[in-house]
């Protein structure tokens, strides 16, 4: 991975190259970290590299549902807002039987789903905005698929960042080195990201 995300040509690969290289950040910022560093959140922030993990897997799946979904909305989750509610708050936390392999593993299989749909979905496709949940705005019917994926890209980046202040935290690494050891680290092939054919 390197520094800055490659050159692109048109809108679609835009948004892919851009969804892909922030995707990556994620595995450059927690190399080399065992399973209770990643669970560990040793800033002021309760946050931790493995609760970031598995809370930017859950944002993706569920806009990419929404996104899969369009221009209908996703099928309605049945449970209470409360449930639905505490699931979404313990996204931000690496439980004490989850291993970093294993986020990374459910990881990358939701980012690879994000990436077909960058390159498949028809970007001006309505995405209606749910009226399950109050912090979604009122007065808008429905989003594109191509803000969708900004939104992703700006959660992702936004997130990548709080990672790295936790890795900092951790053991004073910081992203260029991480990228550089990252790139001399041959990847178990579940985290080979998804290509286009």
């Amino acid at each position: 991975m390197p520094a800055l995300a490659p050159p692109v040509a048109d809108e679609r690969g835009a948004l892919r190259e851009f969804l892909a290289y922030h995707q990556n950040a994620y595995f450059a910022v927690c190399y080399g970290l065992t399973d209770e560093q990643a669970r560990s959140a040793p800033s002021a922030s309760a946050l931790s590299i493995g609760g970031l993990i598995k809370h930017v897997t859950g944002m993706q799946r569920t806009w990419m549902a929404r996104v899969a979904a369009a221009p209908d909305a996703p099928p309605k989750d049945p449970r209470p807002f409360e449930e639905r509610s505490a699931e979404h708050a313990d996204q931000f936390v690496m439980l004490p039987g989850e291993t970093l392999d294993g986020l990374l593993e459910a990881f990358t299989a939701q980012n690879s789903e994000s990436l077909r749909l960058a390159e498949t979905a028809d970007l001006d496709a309505a995405v209606p905005v749910p009226r399950d949940a109050p912090w979604f705005p009122s007065d808008v019917a429905a989003w594109s698929v191509r803000w969708v994926f900004l939104h992703v890209i700006n959660e992702l980046a936004r997130h990548a960042g709080h990672a790295d202040i936790v890795r900092e935290s951790i053991d004073g690494a910081t992203m260029y080195e991480l990228i550089a050891g990252r790139e001399n680290w041959k990847p178990e092939p579940w985290l080979t990201p998804w290509q286009p054919e």
